[in-house]
């Protein structure tokens, strides 16, 4: 009631009362409330809910904690009686008949919005008791006729989540005499279309999705909704905000990806705000106190630069005794992993990822998920080691935020369907919920697909983090075996990894730490290949072993004629000459086009070749012009160590590179002005690599 000032006649006032109108009434305190859920173990989805709940000031009680589940699954057949009991017992030992209870489901739940606005919404619907609405009718279908209509808005009655006053709700319930495996939606269903029973109780639903948004039957009506620094669900349909988010029946993927936004888990203000939650530090531990870590290593298929990985692998910054190491070679790993009793956790690595974050292990550690990948991806494309959804039929299907979280748009550690190539397992998953499973096992699906089957299967979450960065995932597709050293051959397929196997460390700093010098009038002298790439061709070479005979008459080159023979294999020889193009384009023509302004290279050539120069075989070559515009003289292997003398004279300037060094190459012009000779050799072999480009 209210009061209300009236005027009667000029200078007179009375008071009078009048009822509250509907916008004006009474609020009910946020104290009154009361959620009820029903989980009989903790699973990742109810850890899930209660953080929900506890950021948003919820006061929850939890039912059948401890208790054997024996209510089904929902999905092949009704159940949810166990529930119901639960319910009604604890409902008995209630007595506030102002209290609200908003009874819901958990595993699969989020809430989106605090009690205030809960509460406010359930007041505007003017009935006792509320249920969730859905647009399609489980589990009987028989029972469409007897649903009242409703002018707007879902017309079926939905169980998993329902909000009423406690004396409303015990009156409900206490007919329930059904067992634990009965069906509670069928239950509730026969009290709302009981025309007499919904009067009694006094139920409606939440035809408008206002309080309440079931997922199933609803994809295409919900989407997320960004806005000053909140987020939201939002109902399209019917412009609603819901305050309950349920991934009812096949849609707990879809709750799984609006958990990763709702409530505020992530935003486009403040970025992930529980990334750094719930952690399980390391920094504190004593390197015997590690946990101890399994890493299994998974070869599939001929990978390059498996050498590389081993490396890289030695530079894990993670105490070495807390580690186990196993390795398999074209089997899948499902017994490896259940036959380690001592180990905290699994970390499984397949052969073709680059893990160049050292900390990695020590980073998914500390994130104390279930399952955790670190997100790589595959250079210059969006491939990534996770999906962020699935297709109908368990493929892979884009999620709306999939871009955007592999090109670092969004960063975060995100819930999703499906990991593969890298990532860390508890141990204690695979002792308990997976220990049934041959985890890697299907006759439809692949083996990672699976595996990431058999583990939604069981409720437990994945998750990808991509806080940091951590590497790319080689692609393996056209790897040849038909060489000694196939690495060499990656330039197209794998780039990124061929520079840093291959090209000089220091090459990335030429120009900006000017490390190119200048021994003789535009000659120029810089490094381009680690000694890797230096070894490597040359045993390549060796290993082919077609040397020419050092004669003028050559079959090899247009016409059949060398004015100045060498003895020496060319690129073509062993079918390398695409990718010594692609090398000189990517990393000569730069410097080529800094050192020679105006002039501009496609790296055309005729010949490209490795010379070998030896005492007693050919120790020089005489004085020549190269034809080509300019020439590139790399050198493959050191002075001093594997060869005495060598080097090369340029005549017109009188001007000599004496010593040359393993790895570094000489870019002078070819014909005209830079007439030069080949210094003897006078003990060992020297190698080097040439190349007459744009001739």
């Amino acid at each position: 009631m209210r009061l209300s000032l009236l005027l009667l006649i000029p200078g007179i006032f009375v008071w009078s009362l009048f009822p509250l109108t509907s916008g004006e009434e009474q609020r009910i305190p946020e104290e009154k409330l009361l959620v009820v859920t029903v989980a009989t173990k903790e699973t990742d989805g109810f850890k899930r809910f209660f953080r929900s709940a506890k950021h948003l000031n919820y006061t929850v009680k939890v039912l059948g904690e401890g208790e054997k589940w024996k209510s089904g699954d929902y999905m092949s057949a009704p159940g949810g009686g166990q529930k119901v009991r639960l319910l009604k017992a604890a409902l008995e030992e209630m007595t506030d008949g102002d209290k609200i209870i908003l009874f819901i489901d958990s595993y699969d739940v989020v809430f989106a919005s605090g009690p205030k606005e809960l509460l406010k919404k359930f007041q505007q619907a003017r009935h006792k008791v509320v249920f969730s609405s859905e647009s399609l009718i489980w589990p009987d279908r028989h029972l469409e006729d007897k649903h009242p209509h409703v002018v707007e808005g879902n017309r079926f009655l939905g169980s998993g989540g329902f909000i009423g006053y406690l004396p409303n709700i015990k009156e409900m319930v206490s007919d329930w005499t059904g067992e634990d495996n009965d069906s509670d939606q069928l239950f509730f269903t026969k009290i709302y279309i009981d025309p007499v029973k919904r009067k009694s109780t006094n139920i409606t639903l939440d035809s408008k999705c206002r309080l309440f948004q079931n997922l199933h039957g609803a994809l295409d009506e919900v989407v997320l909704k960004f806005e000053d620094g909140r987020v939201r669900a939002r109902n399209v349909l019917y412009d609603t905000l819901p305050v309950v988010i349920h991934g009812n029946g096949p849609t707990k993927l879809q709750i799984n990806y609006l958990g990763n936004y709702i409530p505020n888990t992530w935003t486009f203000e403040m970025g992930c705000t529980v990334c750094h939650k719930d952690l399980h530090p390391l920094a504190a531990l004593e390197e015997s106190e590690y946990p101890l870590v399994a890493i299994g290593i998974f070869i599939q298929q001929p990978t390059p630069f498996v050498g590389v990985f081993f490396e890289r692998l030695l530079k894990l910054q993670y105490p070495k005794h807390r580690l186990k190491l196993f390795i398999s070679n074209q089997v899948t790993g499902e017994h490896w992993i259940h036959q380690d009793k001592h180990c905290d956790y699994f970390f499984l690595l397949d052969i073709d990822v680059v893990l160049e974050n050292e900390n990695t292990l020590q980073i998914l550690i500390q994130q104390n998920l279930p399952i955790v990948a670190p997100m790589i991806t595959r250079v210059g494309r969006l491939w990534s080691n996770f999906w962020g959804a699935l297709s109908a039929d368990g493929y892979y299907a884009r999620s709306e935020d999939y871009v955007d979280i592999v090109q670092g748009r969004r960063v975060g550690v995100w819930n999703v369907p499906y990991v593969s190539s890298v990532f860390l397992v508890k141990a204690s998953l695979l002792r308990a919920e997976l220990s049934d499973y041959e985890l890697f096992t299907s006759t439809l699906l692949d083996p990672d697909m699976a595996y990431c089957h058999n583990v939604r299967s069981k409720e437990v979450f994945m998750y990808v983090t991509n806080m940091q960065t951590f590497g790319r995932i080689l692609s393996t597709e056209n790897y040849q075996m038909s060489h000694l050293h196939n690495d060499l051959w990656q330039i197209f397929e794998n780039p990124v990894d061929w520079q840093k196997r291959y090209i000089h460390e220091n090459y990335t700093l030429i120009m900006k730490d000017k490390l190119i010098e200048t021994p003789c009038p535009d000659v120029y002298w810089f490094p381009i290949f680690s000694d890797v790439a230096c070894d490597h061709i040359v045993e390549e070479m060796e290993h082919f072993g077609r040397w020419s005979g050092g004669n003028t008459t050559d079959a090899r080159i247009q016409g059949g004629y060398e004015n100045v023979p060498t003895i020496d294999i060319h690129m073509n020889q062993i079918n390398f000459e695409k990718e010594w193009q692609k090398f000189l384009l990517e990393y000569i023509a730069p410097i080529t086009e800094k050192m020679y302004p105006g002039y501009y290279t496609k790296a055309q050539f005729e010949l490209a070749f490795v010379v070998r120069y030896k005492p007693d075989e050919q120790p020089s070559l005489r004085p020549h012009h190269d034809a080509s515009t300019f020439t590139i003289n790399v050198a493959l292997n050191q002075v001093g160590r594997d060869y005495q003398g060598g080097g090369c004279r340029f005549l017109r300037y009188d001007c000599s590179v004496d010593a040359p060094r393993k790895g570094w190459t000489l870019l002078h012009p070819g014909r005209l002005t830079h007439y030069h000779e080949g210094l003897p050799t006078t003990a060992g072999v020297r190698y080097i690599a040439v190349s007459f480009v744009d001739p």
